[in-house]
């Protein structure tokens, strides 16, 4: 059996606009690099990380949670060394403890003779992402976990499916550099909402869905709105609406945030249309001396993979 195994665990986009808890989707070469080295006792130790300060404790650290979940599940007491890479900064709102957790308890399973398929991962996963954010939610860990555009069609219980993606569909994310606290961001939304914005809140998920399908742009360029997180989460990015606004009229057939935010997310049905966008909102935070990070990508597949 194995004694070491490195993972490539992705990074991710939740909400999609209209699907607030309930879509996501993985995105390609951000994400974190997970290795496990069997120990001959029965420890979780988390080696200091690349790339983020995150928790030594293994109580406290979503990684070790994932595992120490799937352990107990399997009757476990098998040690192991922890250590992460971040390739991208945590509080992006691009799933950055979702990764983590998805990543440990996918390499956990390798490490271990692979006991469970991938999909059984997942309620081992969410453990370590109910720590991150005080309650389970999926729609950044099942893409990380498994790939692809991913639906959470009920949570309790646990049941969700993969929507199929035009292979031309690019993503320009944007991330400026400021920090949105997930909880902050949380606290923004209304409890309630009126009916009107509910029915059209529910009218995008199915477009939004069928535009995915049958790789309508226009559809999806329409459906991509959002009445629930938007109206409230955009005042703590800076420049959202003139970036917004930019990105349409450069031919972004989506655009909203991802996830808490900071970062944005930009659909495009051609690589060279979020080329010159990404040209022209490097310009626009430029004007107010605010850094940007800006990553171009198609929509992942794989989720996690052994590298």
């Amino acid at each position: 059996m194995l004694e070491k195994v490195q993972v490539f665990a992705p990074a991710s986009v939740a909400n999609v606009g209209p699907g607030y808890d309930t879509f996501g989707f993985a995105i390609e070469e951000l994400g974190d690099i997970i290795t496990l080295t069997k120990r001959q006792d029965d420890m979780l130790k988390i080696l200091p990380a690349e790339g983020a300060d995150l928790p030594l404790e293994p109580e406290n650290n979503v990684a070790t949670v994932a595992i120490q979940s799937l352990l107990d599940h399997l009757g476990s007491e098998q040690g192991m060394d922890v250590h992460i890479k971040k390739l991208f900064k945590p509080g992006s709102g691009l799933g950055s403890s979702a990764s983590s957790a998805s990543g440990a308890a996918f390499a956990a399973n390798i490490l271990l003779g692979r006991p469970l398929k991938t999909p059984e991962l997942l309620i081992h996963a969410l453990e370590g992402e109910k720590l991150a954010s005080g309650s389970i939610h999926a729609d950044n860990v099942a893409p990380s976990l498994l790939g692809g555009f991913q639906v959470m069609r009920s949570y309790e219980p646990l049941d969700i499916f993969q929507v199929p993606t035009p292979d031309n569909l690019h993503v320009l994310i944007i991330r400026p550099d400021v920090e949105v606290k997930t909880s902050m961001a949380k606290g923004l939304i209304p409890k309630e909402m009126t009916v009107k914005n509910a029915r059209e809140q529910w009218g995008n998920v199915g477009a939004l869905i069928h535009a995915m399908h049958s790789a309508d742009f226009e559809l999806l360029g329409r459906s991509i709105t959002d009445r629930i997180a938007e109206p409230y989460r955009k005042q703590l990015i800076p420049q959202y609406d003139e970036v917004k606004e930019e990105a349409m009229q450069l031919g972004s057939v989506g655009f909203n945030i991802s996830g808490s935010g900071p970062s944005m997310f930009a659909l495009f049905k051609d690589e060279k249309s979020a080329r010159v966008c990404q040209k022209y909102v490097k310009e626009i935070y430029e004007k107010t001396n605010q850094e940007v990070m800006m990553h171009l990508s198609k929509i992942n597949p794989n989720g996690c993979q052994v590298i």
